[in-house]
């Protein structure tokens, strides 16, 4: 059945109704050297919301907060009818390392800040962004905690964590009585794969929706690039494109081409472009409540978009899962082998011996 973004999903165990796609503002504001400026950020915005769109993605320090800022005056009117979510942890003030953590101090500045640049008086999700190994988790479930009994919060949510400490900070927060995790942010797309081993179905488990970033690799899976990228002359050049920062991160490699180039078949067959084939893939995983778009334009937005109605074959799923798939790994591969099925179920025939 073709999705809208008005067919709303649920967040998790929560009541909190979302679109299918979210809109990522990263891409609010110049101040990083790429991005869309604030006239044609407001477009992304309108075209998003008139198509009934509600959920938008964005954090303190994206664009050095002309991402808040620019977001906050766009929502200005119809700021009740919007899911905002935003983020903490990251470097706020270069220097000083309490404005960065997890911890309470950086929480609560940072928080104040948010409704500040998003000109609100309540953030409706809030993310712990990256996880930093160092603040006690009770001390990131109590604040948080503190925070939605203020009410300058309303749901709370974690990114870029390991699957142990997510279900970990879920338990204490049920057994406490302190607010839930309805929400896990990750990387997940048909090339970055590894959330199928424990994150996503922890998420499913423990009652948070997976609402994925990058869901086209960096732009990997839309068809971009070519083997002739993988040339020495190209890795060796930095040249602040994204391809450079593509090569950098390890995104684009032969296997991943060969990933993009089973999305392009399928695309043709479809008559889609492979950007709508990526998307609606990742949009259908079990788990997953909402991709994020991060769309700089309005042709790339309605591109995009046009994910919600893809309609796959059985056969075409069937090849994208081969295309990217990965092993798990152990626990999960032993555990989904016929023997320990059949031991666990009690139908292996053990032969006694007297």
């Amino acid at each position: 059945m073709p999705l809208t973004l008005d067919t709303y999903r649920l967040l998790g165990r929560s009541g909190l109704r979302v679109s299918p796609l979210a809109l990522g503002a990263a891409t609010f504001g110049t101040d990083w050297g790429w991005g869309a400026e604030q006239d044609e950020a407001r477009k992304l915005f309108d075209l998003y919301v008139e198509r009934g769109g509600n959920f938008i993605d964005t954090a303190n320090t994206y664009t050095d907060g002309s991402s808040e800022r620019l977001l906050g005056e766009f929502a200005r009117d119809r700021r009740d009818t919007l899911v905002l979510a935003t983020k903490y942890t990251t470097l706020r003030r270069p220097g000083d390392p309490n404005s960065a953590g997890g911890h309470r101090k950086s929480l609560f500045a940072s928080v104040e800040a948010s409704l500040r640049q998003l000109d609100t008086d309540y953030i409706d999700l809030l993310y712990l962004h990256v996880w930093d190994f160092t603040t006690p988790v009770e001390e990131i479930l109590r604040g948080m905690d503190d925070l939605v009994r203020q009410g300058k919060i309303l749901y709370v949510a974690i990114c870029n964590a390991p699957a142990w400490q997510v279900s970990r900070m879920q338990t204490i927060a049920d057994l406490r009585g302190w607010s839930p995790l309805i929400a896990l942010q990750i990387e997940y797309n048909l090339i970055e794969r590894t959330g199928e081993r424990d994150l996503i179905p922890m998420a499913q488990e423990m009652g948070l929706g997976v609402v994925p970033y990058s869901p086209l690799a960096g732009g990997v899976l839309t068809g971009k690039y070519s083997r002739d990228d993988l040339t020495a002359a190209h890795v060796a050049r930095d040249d602040g494109t994204r391809r450079s920062f593509n090569l950098a991160l390890g995104t684009l490699t032969e296997r991943n081409l060969s990933i993009a180039d089973a999305v392009k078949d399928v695309a043709t067959e479809l008559g889609r472009t492979p950007a709508q084939v990526a998307l609606a893939w990742t949009l259908r995983k079990p788990g997953v409540t909402a991709p994020i778009i991060g769309a700089r334009t309005p042709a790339q937005l309605e591109d995009n978009l046009g994910a919600l109605d893809v309609a796959f074959t059985d056969s075409q799923l069937a090849r994208l899962d081969e295309a990217g798939a990965i092993g798990l790994g152990f626990p999960h591969d032993m555990l989904a082998s016929d023997h320990i099925r059949n031991v666990t179920a009690g139908n292996l025939k053990i032969e006694t011996r007297r």
